[in-house]
Protein backbone atom coordinates (compact mmCIF):
# COMPACT_ATOMS: atom_id res chain seq x y z
CA UNK A 1 0.00 0.00 0.00
CA UNK A 2 2.81 2.32 0.65
CA UNK A 3 4.27 2.21 -2.56
CA UNK A 4 0.87 2.33 -4.03
CA UNK A 5 0.53 5.48 -2.72
CA UNK A 6 4.74 6.98 -3.25
CA UNK A 7 3.56 5.95 -7.11
CA UNK A 8 0.31 7.83 -6.99
CA UNK A 9 1.50 11.22 -5.22
CA UNK A 10 4.78 10.91 -7.48
CA UNK A 11 2.40 10.95 -10.87
CA UNK A 12 -0.06 13.92 -8.91
CA UNK A 13 3.26 15.85 -8.64
CA UNK A 14 4.46 14.99 -11.78
CA UNK A 15 1.30 16.21 -13.91
CA UNK A 16 1.02 19.13 -11.35
CA UNK A 17 4.15 20.13 -12.60
CA UNK A 18 3.24 19.93 -16.16
CA UNK A 19 -0.32 21.73 -15.72
CA UNK A 20 1.90 24.72 -14.02
CA UNK A 21 5.35 24.84 -16.08
CA UNK A 22 5.16 28.00 -18.30
CA UNK A 23 5.17 26.86 -22.60
CA UNK A 24 8.31 26.82 -24.29
CA UNK A 25 8.52 29.89 -26.36
CA UNK A 26 8.36 29.40 -30.27
CA UNK A 27 11.49 29.10 -31.72
CA UNK A 28 12.58 32.23 -33.21
CA UNK A 29 12.32 32.79 -37.25
CA UNK A 30 15.14 32.15 -38.80
CA UNK A 31 16.42 34.65 -41.58
CA UNK A 32 18.18 32.39 -43.66
CA UNK A 33 18.19 33.14 -47.11
CA UNK A 34 14.90 31.55 -49.34
CA UNK A 35 15.82 29.81 -52.31
CA UNK A 36 16.60 31.91 -54.93
CA UNK A 37 13.81 31.32 -58.06
CA UNK A 38 14.54 29.83 -62.03
CA UNK A 39 14.85 32.64 -64.22
CA UNK A 40 14.22 35.39 -62.06
CA UNK A 41 17.48 37.97 -60.18
CA UNK A 42 18.36 40.74 -58.77
CA UNK A 43 19.91 43.04 -61.96
CA UNK A 44 22.12 46.25 -61.07
CA UNK A 45 22.44 49.22 -63.81
CA UNK A 46 23.93 52.51 -63.16
CA UNK A 47 24.04 55.94 -65.14
CA UNK A 48 26.17 58.67 -64.15
CA UNK A 49 24.55 59.79 -60.54
CA UNK A 50 21.63 57.34 -60.94
CA UNK A 51 21.16 53.69 -60.04
CA UNK A 52 18.37 50.97 -60.49
CA UNK A 53 18.09 47.90 -58.89
CA UNK A 54 15.19 45.50 -60.24
CA UNK A 55 14.13 41.92 -59.58
CA UNK A 56 13.19 40.55 -62.57
CA UNK A 57 13.87 38.33 -65.88
CA UNK A 58 16.87 39.43 -67.59
CA UNK A 59 16.80 41.42 -70.49
CA UNK A 60 12.41 41.70 -70.71
CA UNK A 61 9.87 43.90 -69.16
CA UNK A 62 9.36 41.05 -66.35
CA UNK A 63 10.25 43.26 -63.26
CA UNK A 64 8.46 42.30 -59.76
CA UNK A 65 10.04 45.23 -58.01
CA UNK A 66 12.57 47.70 -58.48
CA UNK A 67 14.86 50.64 -56.92
CA UNK A 68 15.68 53.91 -58.15
CA UNK A 69 17.94 56.11 -56.51
CA UNK A 70 20.24 58.99 -57.07
CA UNK A 71 24.11 58.78 -55.86
CA UNK A 72 24.31 59.61 -52.23
CA UNK A 73 20.75 61.09 -51.54
CA UNK A 74 19.51 57.83 -49.34
CA UNK A 75 16.23 58.18 -50.56
CA UNK A 76 14.70 54.90 -52.40
CA UNK A 77 12.43 54.98 -55.08
CA UNK A 78 9.90 52.10 -55.39
CA UNK A 79 8.32 50.81 -58.22
CA UNK A 80 6.14 47.53 -58.83
CA UNK A 81 3.34 46.36 -60.99
CA UNK A 82 -0.16 47.20 -58.60
CA UNK A 83 -2.53 43.72 -57.89
CA UNK A 84 -6.01 43.92 -57.93
CA UNK A 85 -5.89 48.26 -57.46
CA UNK A 86 -3.29 47.41 -54.54
CA UNK A 87 -1.69 51.09 -53.27
CA UNK A 88 0.51 50.12 -50.83
CA UNK A 89 4.12 48.45 -50.30
CA UNK A 90 4.48 45.59 -47.69
CA UNK A 91 7.98 44.74 -48.06
CA UNK A 92 10.05 42.22 -45.30
CA UNK A 93 12.95 41.02 -45.06
CA UNK A 94 14.85 38.69 -42.21
CA UNK A 95 11.97 39.49 -39.96
CA UNK A 96 12.05 43.34 -40.47
CA UNK A 97 9.31 45.03 -42.37
CA UNK A 98 7.54 48.07 -43.72
CA UNK A 99 4.66 49.32 -45.33
CA UNK A 100 4.84 52.40 -47.38
CA UNK A 101 1.75 54.11 -49.25
CA UNK A 102 1.93 53.96 -53.03
CA UNK A 103 0.88 56.07 -55.38
CA UNK A 104 -0.70 54.49 -58.70
CA UNK A 105 0.19 55.42 -62.57
CA UNK A 106 -0.26 53.50 -65.75
CA UNK A 107 1.90 51.17 -67.01
CA UNK A 108 3.17 51.64 -70.10
CA UNK A 109 4.59 48.03 -70.48
CA UNK A 110 1.81 45.65 -69.63
CA UNK A 111 -1.94 45.87 -68.30
CA UNK A 112 -2.72 47.87 -65.40
CA UNK A 113 -0.89 50.09 -62.83
CA UNK A 114 2.43 50.88 -61.34
CA UNK A 115 2.79 51.56 -57.48
CA UNK A 116 4.80 54.20 -56.90
CA UNK A 117 6.72 55.29 -53.51
CA UNK A 118 9.74 56.54 -51.57
CA UNK A 119 11.31 55.53 -48.57
CA UNK A 120 14.69 56.28 -46.88
CA UNK A 121 17.59 53.73 -47.78
CA UNK A 122 18.45 53.46 -44.09
CA UNK A 123 15.32 51.91 -43.05
CA UNK A 124 15.85 48.51 -41.45
CA UNK A 125 13.91 46.48 -43.73
CA UNK A 126 16.51 47.71 -46.64
CA UNK A 127 19.37 47.48 -44.38
CA UNK A 128 18.40 43.83 -43.77
CA UNK A 129 17.64 43.50 -47.20
CA UNK A 130 21.62 44.51 -48.17
CA UNK A 131 22.80 42.29 -45.37
CA UNK A 132 20.83 38.82 -46.44
CA UNK A 133 20.13 39.56 -50.47
CA UNK A 134 16.61 38.62 -50.45
CA UNK A 135 13.42 40.71 -49.64
CA UNK A 136 9.53 39.94 -49.71
CA UNK A 137 6.57 41.45 -51.02
CA UNK A 138 3.51 41.12 -49.28
CA UNK A 139 0.19 40.97 -52.38
CA UNK A 140 -2.55 40.57 -49.93
CA UNK A 141 -2.48 37.21 -48.19
CA UNK A 142 0.68 36.26 -50.59
CA UNK A 143 4.31 36.69 -50.33
CA UNK A 144 6.43 36.85 -53.07
CA UNK A 145 9.95 36.20 -51.83
CA UNK A 146 12.59 37.82 -53.89
CA UNK A 147 16.05 36.25 -53.51
CA UNK A 148 19.30 36.64 -55.18
CA UNK A 149 21.10 33.76 -56.65
CA UNK A 150 24.68 33.18 -55.02
CA UNK A 151 26.83 35.79 -56.74
CA UNK A 152 23.79 38.44 -57.37
CA UNK A 153 24.07 39.69 -53.93
CA UNK A 154 27.25 42.01 -54.58
CA UNK A 155 24.77 43.64 -57.03
CA UNK A 156 22.23 44.12 -53.87
CA UNK A 157 25.30 45.85 -51.66
CA UNK A 158 26.66 48.11 -54.03
CA UNK A 159 23.23 49.31 -55.75
CA UNK A 160 22.84 50.92 -51.98
CA UNK A 161 26.40 51.95 -51.82
CA UNK A 162 25.75 54.55 -54.30
CA UNK A 163 22.21 55.39 -52.55
CA UNK A 164 24.15 56.67 -49.68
Amino acid sequence: MRLAFLSIALTAAALSACATSPRTPAPAVDAAAPAPIDGYDWFMHQDGGEAMLAYGVADSDEVKLRFDCGKGTGRLHLIAPSVKGERQFYLESGGDTERYPASLEPSGLHDGDLMNADAPADAPVFQRFRRLGWIAAWRGQDREVYAAHPGSETKVEAFFSVCG
